[in-house]
């Protein structure tokens, strides 16, 4: 009996190491407070629960009434979940810690990487690679048994990939990469705009911020695209979603940034509800 290949434990420490690298480059050159930190769990763990509920108690229905292979009902009905859990919450969250003082504008940053870091660091990566050497010790050591047998034959079925030779597996183990780190960029994305529409009490933040979470209206249509392609398309659309974040908030960014070259982070008070629109 074959066991999966160990260039797999590649996977999971890539998006464990990217997530945390960041954390720690945030923390030691830029801003990544503990308050981020603990906001950006509850309002990710908090949007995927409600996720997880929604899905539990409808997806039967849903089904009956569209259909498996109905790509638009079925990439509306996942997206607008994500549009409404995780960016929603993510502004909801925001507002909340703002309320109670917890957190202020230079925290948008390490709270969007916060989110990041939730889904692809704990979320994807932790939850990965738990079952990658769950898998490998039943296959090392239970070899023989029916419990690797059994393992063995839904795995095959379900994740042939996992017992590619190396040079297959490795186009896979990038655009799973790849796909993270979209998932980066984008969660990055809304929650640095969640925090300016929060703070600043800017809608406008909020409503450039909602509609990236339509992201996962593409996912049904993968198969159709093609892995190559469709990873290709979303990491576009990422780019072009951190450029615009960007665009939106370079005034704000720019004068925090002074205040911190100042050492005036403690004075951020004075910048609430500047520069003008």
């Amino acid at each position: 009996m074959q066991n999966i290949d160990p260039i797999w434990f590649l996977q999971p420490a890539a998006f464990i190491g990217i997530s945390l690298g960041l954390i720690f480059y945030w923390r030691r050159y830029r801003r990544f407070s503990g308050a981020a930190l603990f906001f950006s769990f509850v309002a990710y763990f908090t949007a995927i629960a409600l996720k997880a509920v929604v899905q539990l108690l409808t997806i039967n229905s849903f089904e009956a009434s569209f259909g498996q292979n109905n790509e638009v009902a079925l990439g509306l009905y996942f997206g607008v979940q994500t549009v409404f859990f995780e960016v929603g919450l993510a502004y909801v969250f925001a507002h909340l810690a703002m309320s109670r003082t917890k957190m202020w504008a230079a925290d948008a940053e390490g709270y969007g990487l916060g989110l990041a870091f939730w889904e692809n660091g704990i979320y994807v990566g932790a939850l990965l690679l738990i079952n990658l050497i769950s898998y490998y010790l039943i296959f090392s050591s239970l070899g023989g048994t029916g419990l690797a047998q059994q393992l063995y034959a839904t795995l095959s079925k379900a994740e042939p990939s996992l017992f590619y030779a190396p040079l297959e597996s490795l186009p896979l183990l990038g655009f799973s990469i790849l796909e993270r780190i979209t998932s980066l960029i984008f969660h990055f994305s809304w929650g640095l705009l969640c925090i300016f529409a929060a703070y600043y009490k800017r809608k406008k933040y909020l409503f450039i911020a909602l509609p990236m979470g339509l992201l996962d209206f593409l996912v049904p249509f993968e198969p159709r695209f093609g892995i190559l392609f469709f990873e290709l398309m979303i990491f576009i659309l990422a780019l072009i979603a951190l450029g615009v974040t960007l665009r939106v908030t370079q005034d704000i960014r720019k004068q925090l940034g002074n205040l911190r070259e100042l050492g005036g982070e403690s004075s951020e008070e004075r910048v609430r509800g500047s520069p003008h629109d």
